[in-house]
């Protein structure tokens, strides 16, 4: 463990990071979420995201500029807002990131010449924790842990794992499917620490993966903040790459893009046709090239219209991504049932913004 940098001296080791966004500066869902904890997977800061099972506790996450001075302006925040004094064993609350198989390949893992991994990060604490990192291998069920331990100051943290060379039956698929999870439990139930903490690489078994850890969770007083996270090859940490904004958000938006109008009555972008009177289609460019097939998020549909061609717009009833026609370049948008019939079979279209400048469209590919 050592303290954080005051300055960015060093030349920073350009593309060996193999996580997306590790200084915390992208969030284009947002800087706060409040009330989770529950269930599910929730994303705010893009390329991270918080996995809660069954938590009676309760936190907000969000995006804060109190990043240590030197690696970056801005941390991800979690902070208990409902304690959970009684942690039942399905319990559990980590930070994760999961990584394409065709990103670790360079890894080599499975096979002789398998490398180590290095984890890197800055974190702090209301208090002192002690708390766990972790690497599942989600192509062969295979896992590997260690504890590190948190202040009140920022720090950073480096933990060396292993290679994985096991029988020569376990390298990471070279696709676009998540293969490698980093992940940081900060609460978790027996299921996942009632055994003995797994600090070799091994087949999966649940309790020995965050093993002796405490809980960010067991007082609303707690909070934990963490950034400059970097996952590269081999036994030594280097200096946290420092990477240029744009090439940051545009990995990002491989994953997640969102579109806004921007003004109260903006065009989100793209063409489009009236299929039939109540129908129409908009095709939306997706640059870049997502991961996958996006899915579609567009919020409160009421500030959503279909552009007529004679001027003035629509209501829309759906806005969907019909299966038929889902793609990684471009997303074909359906408007259906548009109130009134009042559409013209052939006339161009698009979408626009009703009397509302934070309409959106979103387009997720997420592993």
């Amino acid at each position: 463990m050592t303290k954080a940098r005051t300055n960015a001296s060093a030349t920073p080791a350009v593309g060996r990071n193999m996580l997306i966004n590790g200084a915390m500066n992208v969030a284009q869902r947002g800087t706060s979420q409040t009330g989770l904890g529950a269930n599910g997977a929730t994303y705010l800061i893009d390329r991270f995201y918080c996995y809660a099972n069954a938590t009676a506790g309760r936190f907000t996450k969000s995006q804060v500029a109190d990043g240590p001075n030197g690696i970056s302006a801005n941390c991800m925040k979690i902070d208990c807002t409902t304690a959970d004094s009684s942690i039942a064993a399905a319990e559990t609350l980590t930070v994760l990131q999961a990584i394409e198989g065709q990103n670790v390949q360079r890894i080599g893992k499975g096979v002789t010449g398998a490398q180590q991994i290095t984890a890197s990060f800055y974190c702090k604490a209301s208090a002192s924790f002690t708390f766990a990192a972790n690497l599942y291998d989600n192509d062969n069920n295979r896992h590997i842990s260690a504890l590190f331990d948190v202040t009140t100051d920022w720090n950073r943290i480096v933990l060396t794992f292993p290679a994985d060379v096991d029988d020569g039956s376990s390298p990471f698929g070279d696709d676009n499917a998540a293969s490698l999870y980093f992940q940081i439990a900060l609460h978790v139930g027996s299921n996942e620490s009632s055994g003995t903490l797994q600090t070799t690489w091994a087949n999966y078994v649940a309790n020995t993966t965050y093993a002796g850890i405490d809980s960010i969770l067991s007082n609303t007083a707690n909070n934990f903040f963490l950034t400059g996270v970097q996952l590269e090859v081999g036994p030594v940490a280097t200096e946290f790459e420092q990477e240029d904004i744009s090439t940051t958000l545009a990995k990002c938006k491989r994953y997640y893009t969102k579109t806004v109008a921007g003004s109260v009555y903006g065009i989100f972008g793209g063409n489009g046709f009236c299929y039939t009177t109540d129908d129409a289609f908009i095709a939306m460019p997706l640059s870049p090239e997502m991961r996958a097939p996006p899915a579609l998020d567009h919020g409160d549909l009421s500030k959503i219209l279909v552009h007529r061609a004679n001027g003035g717009g629509v209501a829309i009833t759906t806005l969907t991504l019909p299966t038929n026609t889902l793609n990684t370049r471009v997303a074909t948008v359906a408007a259906n049932d548009v109130a009134g019939d009042v559409l013209v079979a052939g006339d161009s279209t698009n979408l626009l913004a009703n009397n509302d400048a934070t309409a959106y469209l979103a387009f997720s590919a997420e592993l």
